[in-house]
């Protein structure tokens, strides 16, 4: 995971499962549990050091896909 941009452009956590972005990243297991833990603890903001209120949407997206492993 890291900082980014989502489908609009707007800042936004986004995936990097190849973690090859540019920039402070975080690792969070691929399951529904771990993303609703890294949300209910603020653990995003924490380790990417930004501001709280980012959106995670694409983390949730990319979660509950099917090809995610």
């Amino acid at each position: 995971m890291t900082a980014g941009t989502d489908a609009h452009g707007q800042p936004a956590v986004v995936p990097d499962p190849s973690a090859t972005a540019p920039g402070r990243g975080a690792h969070l297991h691929p399951t529904t549990e771990c993303y609703e833990l890294a949300v209910r603890r603020k653990a995003f903001a924490r380790a990417l050091r930004l501001g709280a209120g980012l959106p995670t949407a694409p983390i949730a997206a990319y979660v509950d896909s099917p090809t995610t492993t």
